[in-house]
């Protein structure tokens, strides 16, 4: 029986090591947690979320949508778990973090062809292979990567958002809404702090005040915005102590911005609000959304109390930064995920440069895919540039190096659409229908090539 390996129990690890097997390959699956910790993750779990626990849209016509649309009729065991393990979240998946690993570790445990080593890979493995190990790769593993890259790694640092109890939340301040519904007051998948405009504007100056703990060369590329050689933050997960130190309005106009809500002691938009989202399935533990934060524990105590319906909120977990690494890919891998250097051997998942659950999970379903072929001597294959893990693929393989950053999906790497659409819904339409077409018309190319190997 055909034998492999797979480094990583993350999202993209899980993934791969599932679908080569579910492909008939002996897999061996390394994850080094809970020996060897990461100072990100709590548990021994596999495909533990560490940052927020959404998946992003449901929606179709969404590129998070249509991404998961494209992994569903791939076969993700994860997109699987995570739907079975799914949260309240409007139109959104949001699953229960420790029901969404545990479903995911009895899978992995439970399949007959994958051998779960809990220990550290230290160096890489021998062809065929795929490292999935994940932003927090191990110091032994990066220098392993290094001495076959030869290039210096590109890092940046990853925030995430603090967690309080359901309970110590005031509800008669903060109120259940979600977005544009306003009909049912108890209704709504979100728990919403509403500021005045007062109450917004000494929040924010705490926050600029605020103590945070020092990274230096972190803080120089955050404050300053200029890439400190190899070093770049991603945008996405920027600290809201300094999108504030940006611009005092930055925060109403980003992860604080009200539309859609409407205060039900004033009838009115708040100035600005703070969304709580459900982060169990029990309803014990809300999350604050996009509000990642580098602040030391004490001053995030302190700060954060400060947000309406939130000043007896009893903390579960603090937000935190961790660094993040990740590859110079466009140099270094093909679109199939396989390495430029080393055939045989595939990467997947954040180390690759793609960012967002679904894009680790969706890379991982590839790299698994591309790893079994290989491994059974068919050609291995990159999926089509107008489907959304296509392009995300063909992203960051093809890059301008000097400008490469962590990329989720969106409409805008796809190519254009042949003929313009008359609106923004009408495009993502068209954009989505393209690629589920040319999806499965690569579906069915597989099957029959494989059929005809027969």
């Amino acid at each position: 029986m055909p034998h492999c390996t797979v480094v990583g129990g993350g999202l993209a690890g899980c993934e791969a090591a599932w679908q080569a097997a579910q492909r008939g390959l002996n897999v061996t699956l390394y994850e080094m947690r809970p020996a060897v910790p990461t100072g990100a993750h709590t548990s021994g779990q596999l495909a533990e979320l560490v940052c927020s626990n959404s998946l992003g849209s449901n929606l179709v016509d969404r590129a998070s949508g249509l991404l998961k649309e494209e992994a569903r009729r791939l076969g993700s065991l994860l997109l699987t778990c995570a739907e079975s393990s799914a949260l309240p979240a409007g139109g959104a998946l949001a699953v229960d973090r420790e029901a969404f690993a545990a479903q995911v570790t009895q899978a992995v445990e439970n399949h007959p062809r994958i051998h779960l080593v809990r220990q550290e890979v230290q160096s890489l493995p021998p062809a065929p292979a795929v490292i999935a190990s994940g932003p927090l790769t191990s110091p032994s593993l990066s220098a392993a990567l290094l001495q076959l890259t030869g290039e210096d790694h590109l890092f940046f640092f990853d925030a995430i958002a603090p967690i309080v109890s359901a309970e110590s939340i005031d509800t008669a301040v903060a109120f259940r809404a979600s977005r544009y519904q306003h009909d049912d007051p108890e209704a709504g998948d979100y728990i919403n702090c509403p500021f005045t405009k007062e109450e917004y504007y000494t929040f924010v100056e705490a926050l600029r005040s605020a103590e945070r703990i020092q990274l230096r060369e972190f803080e120089q590329v955050l404050e300053t915005g200029v890439r400190a050689g190899a070093s770049q933050f991603f945008e996405g997960c920027l600290p809201v102590e300094v999108l504030a130190l940006r611009h005092p309005d930055a925060l109403a106009f980003g992860p604080m911005r009200p539309v859609g809500l409407k205060d039900p002691r004033t009838g009115r938009r708040p100035y600005a609000v703070v969304q709580l989202r459900q982060d169990n399935l029990s309803g014990s533990l809300y999350n604050l959304v996009g509000f990642q934060t580098n602040l030391t524990f004490p001053e995030q105590r302190r700060v954060l109390r400060l947000i309406p319906g939130l000043a007896q909120a009893e903390f579960v977990r603090y937000g935190q930064m961790h660094r993040n690494t990740f590859l110079a890919s466009p140099r270094l891998l093909h679109a199939d995920l396989q390495s430029r250097q080393v055939p045989g051997l595939f990467f997947a998942g954040q180390i690759t440069g793609v960012e967002g659950y679904m894009g680790n999970i969706a890379t991982g379903l590839l790299a698994g895919l591309n790893l079994s072929r290989w491994t059974l001597g068919q050609p291995t294959r990159a999926l089509p540039t107008d489907t959304m893990l296509g392009a995300l693929c063909h992203y960051i393989t093809h890059a301008d190096l000097k400008d490469f950053q962590p990329m989720k999906a969106n409409f805008g790497i796809l190519p254009e659409l042949p003929q313009p659409a008359r609106g923004k819904r009408e495009r993502a339409a068209q954009y989505a229908q393209r690629s589920l077409d040319s999806l499965q018309s690569w579906m069915e190319s597989l099957e029959s090539r494989h059929a005809s190997s027969e």
